[in-house]
């Protein structure tokens, strides 16, 4: 009996230790797109539907051409109808569920609906769909030789500078992770880096990475990414090799507050200058009035002041010399002999006057 028990038992212990390991394999789940329909005609439209996608993410949903679930979209986003392109927002659960119309795409079929996430970390899942009465052509042989793979999400290193703010080209460096898939070592691979701003198609540069990568093996590399001079707002670096996207990173740009400054101070400083030159100009070449004076300056006054002017304080003065008789008219100069530089007070001969000696007649 006790060894038919130990048989539950150990199964029981197996199954709990097993189910912490199964749990996180069953959370970890890759984005995935399903359609009501796998096939319709221009102007009718299909419920896509998708689940394992990041909570609260916008999407993207595009018809394209040129696609297979298994390449992926060759040349990018320009073989994809774009104008007729829904947007989604996942729920907290990250599954969605849209109608997109139905049209056709700008390059031959087989085609797929492409649906990729707008911002945050690049996601991507793709299936496989026909529009009706579209041309189909065969898509080019895929070589057997290197073929390279992103192996790790993109990013963008670097950060703007002073020059940046007043209008000089924002830099970054894209920095990847490929891995050669071929079978035959990739030497001196060609990419294509191109921005694109908003919705507009991206701009492609073809940079070339010195180095060899054999088969199997994987490498970082590094390309600088410039936009043009005063470039601002939202714009997509997207990584091409060989005709297929192999990455694609969003990039926010500041707006170059420097220049907004620059254009404010001059639109101050010109009139203000041109307002003093001509000032000075009307200044210079008015006629002037006969007898006037310029307004350069206060004309000095014509009179003096009736009480002495305030000085510093300084050595006590000297003795104020004796008058002159030009300064005192009541003295007179006594020009009698014996009295040569003496000065009298005018004398008074009338009868009356007390210093006129009296002269006594005869009695």
């Amino acid at each position: 009996m006790s060894g038919k028990l130990r048989i539950p038992v150990l199964t029981a212990v197996l199954a709990l230790l097993l189910l912490p390991l199964a749990a996180p394999a069953q959370a970890v789940q890759r984005p995935a797109v399903d359609l009501s329909a796998s096939q319709a005609g221009t102007g009718g439209t299909i419920t896509v539907s998708g689940s394992g996608w990041r909570p609260h993410t916008l999407l993207m949903l595009l018809i394209c051409g040129r696609a297979t679930p298994a390449r992926g979209v060759l040349g990018g986003t320009n073989s994809c109808a774009n104008g007729d392109g829904r947007a989604v927002t996942t729920d907290a659960e990250g599954g969605f569920s849209r109608k997109l119309p139905v049209v056709e795409p700008p390059v031959p079929c087989p085609c797929v609906v492409h649906v990729a996430t707008v911002t945050g970390a690049q996601a991507v899942a793709d299936a496989e769909f026909q529009v009706a009465g579209h041309a189909v052509e065969p898509l080019p042989a895929e070589s057997a030789a290197g073929r390279l793979a992103v192996l790790s999400d993109t990013r963008l290193d670097g950060s703007s500078g002073v020059l940046t703010w007043f209008g000089a080209p924002p830099a970054r460096t894209l920095v990847f992770t490929v891995g050669n898939l071929g079978s035959t070592a990739v030497r001196n691979p060609v990419f294509q880096v191109g921005t694109a701003h908003g919705v507009f198609a991206p701009q492609w540069d073809e940079q070339q990475w010195r180095g060899t990568l054999a088969p199997g093996k994987k490498a970082q590399i590094k390309l600088p990414v410039e936009l043009a001079a005063g470039a601002h707002g939202d714009y997509t670096v997207s990584l091409r090799y060989g005709g297929k996207v192999l990455a694609e990173q969003p990039w926010g740009v500041g707006r170059p507050w420097g220049v907004t400054l620059f254009w404010i101070l001059l639109c101050l400083v010109v009139p203000a200058a041109v307002f003093r030159v001509g000032l000075a100009v009307v200044d210079r070449v008015r006629p002037r009035r006969a007898g006037g004076v310029r307004h350069r300056g206060l004309p000095r006054p014509a009179f003096r002041l009736p009480w002495p002017a305030l000085r510093a304080p300084g050595p006590p003065a000297r003795a104020a010399e004796p008058a002159t008789t030009s300064t005192l008219p009541w003295f007179t100069p006594d020009r009698g002999p014996g009295t040569a530089g003496r000065l009298s007070a005018p004398h008074d001969d009338s009868p009356t006057s007390p210093t006129t000696p009296t002269t006594k007649g005869p009695t």
